[in-house]
């Protein structure tokens, strides 16, 4: 099934504990704004022969099971990084599978939305008597603050940060052992890895294989690993810079195409 990537998924994803992280907000990094690359266009995701759906567009997107405010039907990001993607995306077609994109650039609306409504109410639901730190804390281990400084901008407004999965070409998705979005410790991207691996199952085993599989090939392609999440990776933006030791960051907040202010 696999052929020539199968190797891939007995590669171990490196434990969060052997990485070295600079010190800091990734917001800190700086932003090379005189570049090129920081006039880069956003791009439609199927004008590259990338296939996906907005998750937040549609109803059918469980936790939510509702679209969310603002959210656009489109998957948009900057060119190079689709580009990058459509090169991970052949090598799947290679062996019958694809990427499947959930997310891309972001409105402000949809980020303002989960970051400031949805999920402190899904907290407050759970943990009544959670202390506004706690709350703080909680919500922004999975949701980045919007903000509107082009030199602080939350990973998905830039265009460079892609939330993805990897499917069978005109199939179901593989089994990454936990919902898209589901903001706890399952997704974790090395959770399945020893030694944070529990009692054996087959589930977590093919989770684990798949994690693998989708990891490398986006490392391959030069991207990071949002590590609270196994879905997200980014090329070129502050949390990209930070990971890799890149001395600057390629892509500040992207503009808006028309209508999606």
């Amino acid at each position: 099934m696999f052929g020539a990537l199968a190797s891939l998924r007995s590669k171990a994803i490196p434990s969060r504990e052997s990485l070295t992280i600079p010190k800091g907000s990734y917001r800190d990094w700086p932003v090379a704004e005189g570049a090129d690359l920081f006039r880069e266009p956003l791009v439609e995701a199927s004008d590259f022969g990338l296939s996906g759906r907005n998750y937040y567009a549609h109803d059918r997107n469980p936790p939510y099971w509702a679209p969310a405010p603002g959210a656009i039907d489109k998957l948009l990001m900057r060119e190079s990084v689709a580009r990058r993607l459509q090169g991970v995306d052949g090598r799947l077609r290679d062996q019958g599978l694809c990427l499947h994109l959930y997310d891309a650039w972001r409105p402000r609306a949809v980020q303002n939305y989960f970051h400031n409504v949805w999920m402190p109410n899904e907290l407050k639901r759970r943990w009544p008597d959670m202390t506004d730190a706690e709350m703080k804390a909680g919500v922004g281990q999975y949701w980045a603050a919007p903000t509107e400084d082009p030199k602080r901008p939350a990973p998905h407004a830039t265009g460079a940060a892609v939330d993805l999965t990897i499917a069978m070409v005109d199939g179901p998705p593989l089994w990454m052992g936990s919902l898209f979005d589901d903001a706890s410790p399952l997704a974790e991207t090395d959770l399945f890895e020893p030694p944070h691996a529990q009692a054996f199952s087959f589930s977590h085993d093919e989770a684990m294989a798949n994690r693998r599989l989708l990891y490398w090939l986006m490392a391959d392609a030069g991207f990071s690993n949002f590590r609270n999440e196994w879905w997200h990776f980014s090329w070129g933006d502050q949390m990209w810079a930070q990971a890799t030791g890149a001395p600057h960051a390629h892509y500040g907040l992207a503009r808006p195409p028309p209508g999606y202010e």
